[in-house]
């Protein structure tokens, strides 16, 4: 399967490494496409000669190209590779706010995946949701994901419109999780643990917590309510939470991030 990465950043390294290191993709499959020099960029094992500055139609013979440049360059992107592009080509945008009838538009292309990952497919453990234009028959969605997958987990959706909800949710929620996570290790300190101490016993608590629901067919509640004995400490925070409408605020929170998601794919282009 030969892949053409635009962008070398985060995402471009990510997707390069992930492919190469579940042997989805050989390395000598994968072309990179970034408009500096990647001298001080990881390339993992994908040799120099696979890494180019200029667009050029060599380098467009491929099955796959996945575009994971910043939404502000686009415009001028599409019009350096569009001559180059073909119906043919499956198009992977890691864009956020980008439509895909936009991408199509201005790359007069058809089939177009277009998806919303978070931070940890940095270490295998992401999340992406992803939708894609009519175009895509089932097979190529097949691979696609397959594709995704290499970084973590994956949910197809149909309306393009929920990629704002996921930004809002899992694009956006490792940082809901750290924020918490740290109130939690400030409060471990001013009780008198030490910062280390304090990091190391909210990690292990998030690390073991989220193991246990994963392995287990309780919901969330049912846990709540195990760890929650009658007039005991869990209660006691709990009803503190609830006292300060914590429930609501984090989920206005989540709102905020979806209505501001919407109003930037609003005037990307």
């Amino acid at each position: 399967m030969k892949t053409l990465i635009i962008g070398y950043g985060n995402m471009g390294q990510t997707y390069a490494s992930s492919f190469v290191s579940s042997r989805f993709i050989a390395a000598t499959d994968i072309q990179v496409l970034n408009r500096s020099s990647i001298e001080n960029k990881n390339t993992f094992t994908i040799a120099q000669t696979n890494f180019h500055t200029k667009p050029h139609s060599k380098l467009f013979e491929v099955d796959i190209i996945i575009i994971a440049v910043k939404p502000q360059d686009f415009e001028s992107l599409a019009k350096e590779i569009k001559p180059f592009v073909h119906k043919e080509h499956l198009i992977l945008s890691v864009m956020a706010g980008i439509p895909i009838q936009i991408i199509q538009d201005k790359l007069e292309c058809e089939k177009v995946i277009r998806s919303m990952p978070n931070i940890p497919t940095q270490i295998g453990l992401g999340m992406t949701v992803f939708c894609a234009s009519q175009n895509v028959d089932r097979k190529e969605l097949f691979i696609i994901q397959n594709l995704i997958n290499t970084t973590g987990k994956s949910i197809y959706i149909d309306k393009e419109s929920m990629l704002n909800a996921t930004t809002a949710v899992s694009g956006s929620g490792p940082a809901y999780v750290f924020y918490f996570m740290n109130a939690m290790i400030q409060a471990a300190i001013d009780l008198g643990f030490s910062k280390s101490e304090a990091e190391f016993l909210v990690n292990q608590t998030f690390i073991g917590a989220v193991q246990l629901q994963n392995r287990s067919n309780l919901s969330h509640e049912e846990w709540i309510n195990k760890v929650a004995s009658k007039k005991g400490t869990t209660e006691a925070a709990l009803a503190v939470f609830n006292q300060n409408s914590l429930l609501e605020s984090i989920k206005e929170g989540i709102f905020g991030a979806n209505k501001r998601a919407e109003e930037l794919g609003k005037t990307i282009i």
